[in-house]
């Protein structure tokens, strides 16, 4: 099984080259699977077919799902959710209150991940696609399971033990006691966390799709995107420029397209090695079967779009005896011709070229917070720099 994941920030196009890649799969054969997860809901605007949180059938070989987070969590850990609110209700909270905040955050997108494990494991289709929401914010919440490591088998063993202590201790604490089959479904769900987590981080399998316009904002939002799937071991195969203005006569037209062929060019170095596709700024909406296969041409060419585009970081994390290594591509440069330079939680890396100075700013991991950088060295083309506490 394939599966690809388009994120970016809002506005870049995620739902509608999630469509024109699924719909491009399945006129290549795949059975093709795409899951929104984004909570826009623009998914039947652009399909222009009505899509809600049961499977659609678009085309052959294509079916689409709509995941609604909320029902994905009331079918399936509701129980897990009463007792969360439970314990804020036992501190004199309102209990409409007490199940807003039991709604952490992050928790809806990690249940809408979670329909990603329960449909790989079906084995039903060759290719998922995931539009998911604007930010890879959700991607922080796979790394949990790993933190917990073989604790979700142990605890099987331990589940009456725990809940009968537990009670014993509950009229001092005055918070209720987990019942058995409470902790049985948290241990279920670290489970199935550290399946999803696996899945995500096979590489032969999963590929993350950056998607940007041609601007400051968006492309910064998708490099912090970027550094945070090569720290949780998520393969990046692509990074698509969207909605880049063609050249015209017109003095107003030429200069933002200038302006955007300057950001594709930083983008380029930015976001070395790793493969680009520039697509340009189409003449009307992308809506409608027809109009999101043209848009799949133009991204794939005659490509086949499952393919993995890339396999590798564009730059690495490895830790150690309070120490942080951290790995980066720069090119054709020397060491003479880099300058190094960290400000807060930001690395700036500034390279000398013929054509000037070229900057990258690399958001740095907040285990980084409390380090400081202590050397660097530049060796066959990867820059290598050292945190220390």
């Amino acid at each position: 099984m394939r599966l690809i994941l388009y994120t970016g920030k809002g506005g870049t196009g995620k739902t509608v080259t999630s469509c024109a890649t699924a719909i491009r799969a399945s006129e290549l054969g795949y059975k093709t699977l795409l899951l929104s997860v984004d909570p826009a809901h623009t998914l039947s605007d652009a399909l222009e077919y009505r899509v809600g949180n049961e499977l659609t059938r678009i085309v052959n070989n294509f079916d689409v799902l709509q995941i609604d987070p909320v029902i994905e969590l009331s079918k399936n850990y509701s129980q897990l959710l009463e007792y969360t609110a439970s314990i804020f209700s036992s501190k004199g909270l309102d209990e409409t209150l007490a199940y807003e905040i039991a709604m952490l955050p992050g928790m809806t997108q990690l249940f809408a991940l979670l329909k990603v494990e329960e449909i790989e494991k079906e084995s039903s289709y060759d290719v998922i696609i995931l539009d998911m929401m604007p930010s890879g914010e959700a991607l922080r919440y796979l790394y949990f399971p790993k933190l917990i490591g073989s604790l979700s088998r142990k605890l099987m063993g331990l589940t009456t033990l725990i809940s009968g202590v537990a009670r014993l201790f509950e009229p001092i604490a005055r918070i209720p006691a987990p019942s058995s089959s409470v902790i049985k479904l948290e241990v279920q769900l670290v489970e199935r966390l550290e399946r999803l987590a696996s899945i995500f981080q096979n590489g032969e399998i999963t590929s993350i799709r950056l998607l940007a316009n041609p601007d400051t904002f968006s492309i910064e939002n998708a490099k912090r995107t970027l550094m945070s799937a090569n720290l949780y071991g998520i393969n990046v195969d692509l990074a698509i420029i969207n909605k880049h203005i063609p050249s015209s006569s017109d003095e107003y037209f030429t200069k933002w397209s200038e302006y955007q062929e300057l950001k594709y060019k930083e983008a380029e170095v930015n976001f070395y090695p790793l493969p680009i596709k520039k697509i340009r700024l189409f003449e009307s909406e992308l809506k409608g079967i027809d109009m999101l296969r043209r848009y799949a041409l133009e991204i794939f060419n005659n490509e086949d779009p499952t393919k993995v585009f890339y396999k590798g970081g564009m730059f690495r994390f490895e830790g150690y005896d309070g120490k942080l290594n951290m790995m980066v591509n720069v090119p054709f440069t020397s060491k003479d011709n880099l300058e190094i330079e960290r400000i807060g939680d930001q690395l700036t890396i500034t390279v000398k070229s013929e054509i000037g100075k070229v900057v990258n700013i690399i958001p740095l991991p907040a285990a980084t917070i409390g380090m400081k950088l202590s050397k660097a060295r530049l060796e066959n083309n990867t820059l290598y720099i050292m945190f220390t506490k």
